[in-house]
């Protein structure tokens, strides 16, 4: 199975268990994650974004200065701007958070309902599936000279023929080389494999 099926399969066991959503931030690196996987409501989505809440969010906060599970009740999470009762208006009244991975590639993941708190078992049941998602999405250490090369060319502004000829290559062979970089990066377009090649430093 490949490792986008894999993902795909791991996020949708998190759908049933996040009834009013979640929030998923894989290898956040320069304040910004690897990937992105939302199942909030749009109308929260657009709220959170406008006010520009992560700047200020308390639950992203604790999982830059924490790892494991905590739900959004907890005591020891403070909220001094009034950002889990804004959520609340939104149907977002219960809530945990999990937290993984190296502070320089922190994977942070939110799950909220409407009608109790989250027990334990079910911080229990969610966490190891962040986790799983973390080592998937785990970025590669490096390219292919031959991917670098490729990517490289197309990120410089040529087109595939172009391209193709300044390496000495078939277009046909660029395009394989391209497809198998998209593919070691997890990007589904070539232009979100070259933001993530350097992102990552690799080209």
């Amino acid at each position: 199975m490949s490792n986008q099926l894999e993902i795909d399969r791991q996020i949708r066991k998190l759908g049933p268990m996040a009834p009013m959503g979640y929030s998923i931030g894989l290898h956040i690196r320069f304040s910004a994650p690897l990937m992105m996987f939302q199942g909030y409501d749009q109308s929260w989505l657009d709220h959170y974004t406008e006010n520009g809440f992560v700047l200020r969010d308390p639950m992203v906060a604790w999982g830059f200065s924490a790892t494991g599970w905590i739900r959004w009740s907890d005591e020891r999470v403070p909220d001094p701007f009034g950002i889990l009762g804004e959520a609340e208006q939104f149907g977002l009244r219960y809530g945990v958070t999990i937290s993984c991975g190296p502070i320089k590639s922190r994977t942070i993941a939110s799950f909220a309902r409407a009608d109790r708190e989250y027990t334990n078992e079910e911080a229990g049941l969610i966490e190891p599936i962040v986790n799983q998602l973390h080592v998937l999405t785990e970025p590669p250490e490096e390219l292919t000279k031959a991917q670098v090369e490729a990517l490289r060319c197309i990120a410089g502004g040529l087109r595939h023929a172009a391209a193709a000829d300044k390496l000495g290559i078939s277009e046909s062979a660029l395009k394989a080389r391209i497809s198998s970089a998209r593919d070691r990066l997890m990007a589904r377009t070539t232009a979100e494999a070259i933001q993530r090649a350097k992102d990552s430093r690799l080209i």
